[in-house]
């Protein structure tokens, strides 16, 4: 690659770094990835590192980290600063292992030799980079002594002679502990998102509208925790299963799946609903969305603008804003939205629309304690 290539591409992951900062953290795990199919992408790798070391579970806690590549693993696996306990390292290894050998059996014990070599030939460039030395006896019995015959020669040996006497010499080399940093790491419910309708990304989106921010929440600084009240594919869509299990609950995340295509619409409620009364009411900070997806490059938010009519009370009707909300009150998945002056601007190009949902959720949000 020339010189000038380079710069140019150097130039290019400086500037993403720079103006797209946030975006990169949500999406960390992916970019991550993506970073280590080409060896020119130092920057975005360094940057990568220095937020997964901090905060693993972005990586190793995530659903496709079994598809991470052997030398982006191996990156990880060889910091000093990474911030895992060294067991769980192990386990996450032989994880990613047996997940490049899917014909091994399930069971470890039925294995042959065979398969212990497989898993080793799989790891071997893995495996030197395991701080064994810093595992507690007992989880060395339980985790890696099952998994021992892939081990280097001699290897073994020396971690048990170790427990028995640390303070005699092993052939073996013995890593350094990982250093600890001392600036606590974010909890993990703080980026747990219980939906099946928004993801981490839609969440930080509306944490950062609730509190009127400017600029978007960081993934590390998101200050809710989102409880998942009810998903209307599990407890149903009419209005009965709403009001018990959702009335008189503040801070409400109302999201819905419109019915064949990805558009997702909903709308917050701070004071949330009950069932006594039919009747409009005020919501002061109240407000509606559309989640920006495939085709549609932003959101937009709608706060209320006509304060007196916010949303909607009725015992047969589900989550109501004034101009959007369920619609029928015998369990069918319908929904409305009116282009009315409520809520601005407006969050889909309808006017008096009736319309199915997919599935449709409530979630509370709670301030991180």
């Amino acid at each position: 690659m020339s010189s000038i290539f380079q710069n140019s591409l150097d130039r290019l992951q400086t500037l993403l770094i720079e103006d797209n900062a946030s975006w990169l953290r949500l999406n960390v795990s992916h970019i991550y990835q993506i970073s280590f199919q080409n060896e020119n992408f130092k920057a975005l790798q360094k940057f990568c590192d220095e937020i997964i070391v901090k905060h693993p579970n972005l990586v190793f806690d995530s659903d496709d980290f079994t598809t991470l590549q052997e030398n982006a693993l191996i990156s990880l696996l060889k910091h000093d600063e990474l911030q895992l306990d060294e067991s769980v390292i192990w386990d996450k290894v032989i994880l990613w292992g047996k997940a490049q050998n899917p014909n091994l059996p399930s069971n470890y014990k039925q294995w042959n030799e065979e398969n212990f070599k497989s898993l080793k030939i799989t790891l071997k460039n893995c495996l030197p980079h395991i701080r064994y030395f810093q595992i507690p006896g007992d989880e060395v019995l339980d985790k890696i002594r099952p998994y021992k015959k892939i081990l280097e020669e001699n290897l073994w040996d020396d971690i048990m002679a170790n427990l028995v006497s640390p303070n005699k010499p092993v052939t073996s080399t013995i890593l350094l502990p990982r250093k600890t940093l001392t600036t606590p790491l974010p909890p993990r419910k703080s980026i747990s998102i219980p939906s099946s309708i928004i993801n981490l990304e839609h969440a930080v989106e509306i944490s950062s509208w609730i509190d009127r921010r400017s600029t978007i929440y960081d993934i590390t600084e998101i200050p809710y925790e989102f409880k998942l009240l009810l998903r209307g594919s599990r407890d149903g869509f009419d209005a009965k299963p709403f009001h018990k299990l959702c009335d008189n609950i503040p801070g409400l995340i109302v999201v819905i799946k419109v019915e064949n295509s990805n558009e997702i619409l909903g709308g917050y409620n701070p004071l949330g609903w009950n069932s006594t009364n039919d009747e409009y009411s005020k919501a002061p900070g109240s407000f509606i969305f559309s989640l920006k997806n495939e085709n549609m490059k932003e959101s937009i938010l709608s706060r209320v603008n006509e304060q007196l009519d916010a949303i909607y009370y009725g015992q047969k009707h589900g989550p109501c804003f004034y101009n959007f909300g369920h619609y029928d009150p015998n369990g069918h998945k319908k929904w409305y939205y009116s282009n009315k002056i409520n809520y601005q601007p407006p969050i889909r190009n309808a006017v008096d629309v009736y319309f199915s949902i997919d599935d449709y959720e409530v979630l509370q949000i709670c301030k991180n304690v």
